[in-house]
């Protein structure tokens, strides 16, 4: 399988509320003003952390809305 070399937006209003929660996320963690801090000057690991807690929640608002019969 081919992967494209350009991210499209699908959904452009969830731009924002990704970006939302990728703050909380990171808050949560300790990381205070994500969003207008210098990524790079993170570790691996806490970038890995914030990412990796996104799509935990991702996946649990996905399986609860299939539980709630909603798609």
């Amino acid at each position: 399988m081919s992967r494209n070399s350009s991210n499209n937006i699908v959904v452009p209003e969830a731009k924002q509320a990704l970006n939302q929660m990728k703050a909380e996320i990171a808050n949560e963690l300790g990381l205070t003003n994500y969003q207008s801090m210098d990524k790079g000057n993170l570790t691996s690991r806490q970038n890995g952390y914030v990412g990796g807690y996104m799509t935990k929640r991702l996946v649990e608002l996905g399986e609860q809305a299939a539980n709630n019969g909603l798609k």
